[in-house]
């Protein structure tokens, strides 16, 4: 048997940038097959498609065109061994500019965004009685910001989703783990600091100081670091973990 055929296909929403990126990396480092699906291609020399890799165009919004991308990353490399959400993110929002159509996109852009990749991926899961899907749910699900509550509402959904269908279809063969990191250093970073300053009336150096001591580290913890996490959670190791979502923040947010 091809040597390459053993390992899992790994399909990564969202995978062309920040902690998508990061994780389709470290798949790839383990020898795994890996599908990116993004609304844009990866600009990343490494994520270019090759012989173990390919990049998938899709708006992931829309249901049927994710259906589709997910069925051409399956004829290519097989059925989804893993999947790992991480696709779009909602607006960072002051209280004061939130709309009814504000709660709506954030819905949209997150919530989403990982169930019309999540229902093709699952319905195939179900039928080979195994696979692993790892949201990436931002923190603001478990503790509200005040600048970004669409979004945490998104993300609340989200982590509910995550222990609800660990539940249910931890029977079959098939896990379904959260993560939620806090800050991260990443291109959107740049846009929550400018809501905090806007919303506290500070300017940006001061937010983004202020987000980097509220970490115990006295730092903002990498894109890498939580691809690590979500490699593990992905792998036989992790067998006993599931329906959970787990704070990835390095302990900024000490909540139960």
């Amino acid at each position: 048997m091809d040597a390459r055929l053993a390992q899992r296909h790994v399909l990564v929403s969202g995978g062309s940038r920040g902690i998508g990126a990061a994780c389709a990396r470290r798949f790839l480092e383990a020898g795994d097959r890996v599908t990116v699906l993004a609304r844009s291609l990866p600009e990343e020399r490494e994520l270019v498609s090759s012989d173990r890799l390919r990049a998938l165009a899709a708006d992931l919004k829309d249901a049927e065109e994710t259906r589709s991308a997910c069925a051409r990353a399956e004829e290519e490399f097989g059925p989804v061994d893993v999947l790992v959400n991480c696709a779009g993110a909602a607006r960072q929002t002051p209280p004061a500019d939130i709309t009814a159509r504000t709660w709506q996109e954030a819905m949209e852009a997150k919530y989403f965004t990982y169930m019309n990749a999540t229902v093709p991926v699952l319905e195939r899961m179900i039928q080979q009685r195994s696979g692993v899907i790892v949201n990436i749910i931002g923190l603001g699900g478990k503790v509200p910001s005040d600048t970004h509550l669409p979004g945490g509402a998104a993300n609340a959904a989200l982590m509910l989703v995550t222990s609800g269908l660990g539940h249910a279809w931890g029977h079959a063969g098939i896990r379904v783990v959260g993560v939620n990191p806090g800050p991260v250093a990443t291109a959107r970073l740049q846009h929550l600091i400018a809501a905090k300053a806007l919303n506290e009336g500070i300017t940006e150096a001061q937010a983004e100081e202020i987000l980097t001591q509220a970490s115990p580290y006295g730092r903002i913890i990498r894109p890498e670091e939580i691809a690590e996490t979500v490699f593990f959670l992905a792998s036989k190791e992790a067998s006993a973990i599931n329906g959970t979502v787990i704070a990835t923040d390095g302990g900024a947010s000490p909540v139960i």
